[in-house]
């Protein structure tokens, strides 16, 4: 019962309250984010999708630590959880300053994420392991691409995006470290097409 009341309060911090990050927003020292105001449009919707996926992220880390019966393990995703909450700050107030909202769909978005890690720790540790490194390899290279789309001069979002894109690098290599299988080809290009689904309506939505 504990854990899930534990559970609900994470979903219910993630979707309607302000997070606070445990780390420094990252910067540029003395580089200003001057855009005009298509880049900005560009910049807001890119970390709307960045938002987007760091919701996500609390919600698959805190089903997974739900459906794992092993202690270390759970410790393995409350640890990862609180990194993903920088991030979650992070991009929440870097569209803040950008005059621009999260997804009105965010709800919709911690509901799914939360079934397939639920689904995914049910599968047993080491698939839900697999899960995570699959999860990570592919928003790295998202976060990657978004390097490649945000315009130049925004030095604020690139300085979030890259070190959410380290952060992300070290989660994949902790979680193969700690037993990880890989998953298959078809549950990996299963997974890459759900992705591609989110981020093109986040974008907009």
């Amino acid at each position: 019962m504990d854990t899930l009341i534990l559970a609900a309060d994470s979903a219910l911090r993630t979707l309607f309250a302000t997070p606070r990050a445990a780390r420094p927003c990252p910067t540029v020292p003395a580089d200003d984010t001057v855009l005009t105001p298509e880049q900005r449009a560009e910049s807001a919707a890119l970390m709307r999708v960045n938002h987007v996926g760091e919701v996500c992220a609390q919600a698959l880390y805190t089903a997974q630590a739900l459906a794992t019966d092993n202690p270390t393990l759970r410790a393995h995703f409350n640890r990862a959880s609180a990194e993903e909450t920088d991030h979650l700050a992070w991009t929440r107030q870097r569209l803040a300053e950008l005059g621009d909202r999260p997804s009105l769909l965010n709800p919709l978005w911690y509901a799914g994420a939360f079934g397939l890690g639920l689904l995914a720790g049910r599968l047993g540790d080491r698939v839900s392991l697999g899960f995570v490194v699959e999860t990570e390899n592919q928003v790295e290279a998202h976060l990657q691409s978004h390097l490649s789309r945000l315009p130049a001069q925004d030095h604020a979002s690139r300085a979030i995006v890259a070190q959410m894109k380290d952060d992300e690098v070290r989660h994949a290599i902790d979680a193969r470290r700690a037993g990880a299988m890989e998953l298959p080809l078809p549950a990996r290009a299963l997974m890459k097409a759900a992705a591609r689904v989110m981020t093109t309506v986040a974008h907009r939505v």
